[in-house]
């Protein structure tokens, strides 16, 4: 045997009849915490702000790399003949 059952009734009174606690008071206090986070980070975001920190990373790397293949190539013609 099989039956439906519809039932009408918002999220909020679906919640209550569960048994789920009311957690908009938690939600609520994330969503300011995280506004307030996002708007004192706004400046980060300007055009100017991210090409000066992507590029000091980008000059690093690539220092880094350079050094990597130095050494490396170095190592490989300086390496002892085991012929």
């Amino acid at each position: 045997m099989k039956f439906t059952v519809n039932v009408e009734c918002s999220p909020e009174e679906a919640r209550r009849f569960i048994g789920l606690p009311d957690v908009t008071p938690l939600n609520e206090a994330i969503v300011q915490e995280m506004t307030k986070r996002m708007e004192a980070n706004v400046a980060l975001m300007s055009p100017d702000t991210m090409m000066k920190s992507w590029m000091s990373v980008g000059t690093q790397a690539q220092d880094a790399f350079l050094k990597l293949m130095t050494t490396s190539a170095g190592a490989a013609f300086k390496a002892p003949d085991k012929t």
